[in-house]
């Protein structure tokens, strides 16, 4: 089956329209309250290592400086990728399962696929660092010529595995895949002969969200800098806070339909699902 954009984009929307209002309650306890209370605790944090880097750019300084950051507030980190990945699979469940289960069915069902989800995420991440970091530090240990081209490689690698992997998300939540292999193969399997048509559908999801968002929280910042730092500081929170929810939830909603339509999953069952 050729991966047909039009239809997934149009598929995404009927899925996010059709149940519009749970939505709305679960990207904001999920994506947008988390997002902004990080961002609130830790603006200050975060502005010093801005200016820290300003200052003297020097690469292996700042990374050290982000290294120490994150590995004090580790914690802190992991409760919002448990809140955040809950809230993945919850939505996914919602959107796809015939059954309409209420929103705590479906959040239920996404904290007992969480460890599935997280041990896929974190098989990704070891084949990532086993075929794309290691070669560039002995490419760059050769040469600054070899380093390079190797990370050119590299790069093309890592999109290529991230399209191929795209659809593990959708099918731990849709098929209830407890096995993070399983998912894995699925997804491989799922994209195949799909790869490129992926990619770019999802590129051009991840451009839009970002010009559109950009432009809105500059418009806005300016507005909210008129009424003094302390409402610049919590208005461009509440934007940032807004502008991550929506992403997730127009992401997520094309995950769904992009494994609805390559899974072969009818346009009929759907509208039957919410009809």
């Amino acid at each position: 089956m050729k991966f047909d954009m039009t239809a997934a984009w149009s598929e995404a929307v009927r899925l996010l329209a059709a149940n519009r209002q749970v939505i709305a309650v679960v990207a904001g306890v999920f994506f947008f309250l988390p997002y902004v209370a990080f961002m609130l605790l830790f603006t200050n944090q975060m502005s010093a290592l801005e200016a820290s880097q300003a200052a003297n750019p020097d690469p292996e300084a700042m990374g050290q400086a982000m290294m120490g950051f994150y590995g004090d507030i580790w914690w802190i980190v992991l409760i919002a990728a448990v809140i955040q990945g809950i809230g993945m699979l919850g939505l996914l469940t919602l959107l796809s399962d015939r059954a309409r289960p209420t929103v705590g069915e479906a959040l239920k069902t996404g904290a007992k696929l969480l460890l599935p989800y997280f041990g896929a995420q974190l098989l990704i991440s070891v084949l990532l660092g086993l075929l794309i970091l290691l070669p560039i530090a002995i490419g760059t240990a050769v040469s600054a010529t070899a380093g390079v081209l190797v990370g050119i490689v590299a790069v093309v690698v890592f999109l290529y595995l991230f399209t191929k992997f795209l659809l593990t998300p959708a099918v731990i939540a849709i098929e209830r895949q407890a096995n993070p292999l399983t998912a894995l193969g699925r997804s491989w399997r799922l994209t195949k002969g799909n790869s490129v048509r992926i990619f770019l559908f999802v590129f051009l999801l991840f451009v839009a969200v970002a010009v559109v968002g950009g432009v809105f929280s500059m418009v806005v910042g300016l507005v909210l800098a008129l009424g003094g730092a302390e409402a610049a500081v919590i208005g461009q929170a509440v934007i940032s806070g807004l502008v991550n929810a929506v992403f997730y939830v127009l992401f997520l909603g094309v995950l769904a339909a992009i494994y609805r339509q390559l899974a072969g999953t009818s346009t009929e069952e759907v509208r039957e699902t919410f009809d």
